[in-house]
């Protein structure tokens, strides 16, 4: 492959997945990392990219912007509220947990029983909810805060992430793709789960129906790293399946 054929191939690629990775374009171009760093440099330099942390992201297609927490609480409400209630019934005495900034781990914290429990968590909603359950130890990250989702994202809280280690973490996305993986609809909040993913023995993922087959701006993780997705009636059950085949538990209520 020559130069500019590389160079064109990363830019198709990049566009058609929104980002992605170093070590995934060496494998598909067939060069070190090395190269396709400076080939991402200059790509850069082009206009034609956008370098981010181990690789690169369209510049065509814009980020989703997010939806402030009041709008996504009264959207698909009853589906979250289904889920969440679900998702609680996994959760037991002296467990130590992760709920994201997703409406529904909000709705999680409004209904998990006062119980010795430790709960770390990157939402000022979440924290404020169980600040009134006594036997609840919350532990925020803090970090640079999102107003939108009304959470805290960044260098500070990824770093406080890695201190810990959890049970479970109870996690929301933007989209659920067969083949996309999850995704967010930007590289910070997709850079804070991808490490409450990592932290975790099982990793819940949280998403009514409205999430499948749906690829975001900013990659998570692959369908692989997820333990259960715990989902309502209405999503497409082919898509159920396949996951199961991959194999993902889905519980769906």
């Amino acid at each position: 492959m020559l130069v500019a054929e590389r160079y064109e191939k990363i830019v198709q690629l990049v566009n058609e997945r929104g980002s992605i990775r170093v070590s995934e374009l060496s494998e598909i171009c067939e060069v070190t990392e090395e190269t396709i760093r400076r080939d991402l440099d200059k790509l850069e330099q082009a206009g034609r990219l956008r370098r981010s942390h181990g690789g690169a992201v369209s510049v065509k297609e814009h980020q989703n912007p997010e939806v402030p927490f009041f709008e996504r609480e009264v959207t698909n409400m009853e589906q979250k509220r289904r889920i969440a209630r679900e998702a609680v019934n996994h959760i037991f005495p002296r467990d130590k947990i992760i709920l994201d900034a997703s409406t529904t781990a909000w709705y999680m914290a409004s209904m998990i029983p006062d119980i010795p429990l430790t709960v770390l968590t990157n939402s000022i909603k979440v924290a404020l909810e169980l600040s009134s359950k006594e036997k609840v130890e919350v532990i925020s990250t803090g970090g640079i805060l999102a107003p939108r989702s009304l959470s805290y994202v960044g260098p500070l809280a990824e770093r406080a992430l890695e201190l810990y280690h959890v049970n479970k973490a109870f996690i929301s996305c933007k989209g659920i793709h067969l083949q996309r993986g999850i995704s967010e609809s930007n590289e910070l909040q997709a850079r804070v789960k991808q490490q409450m993913i990592g932290l975790a023995d099982e990793a819940y993922m949280l998403a009514d129906y409205s999430k499948f087959g749906v690829s975001a701006f900013a990659h998570v993780a692959r369908l692989s790293r997820i333990s259960t997705v715990v989902t309502d009636s209405e999503a497409p059950q082919d898509q159920i399946e396949q996951l199961r085949d991959i194999p993902v538990k889905v519980i769906q209520v």
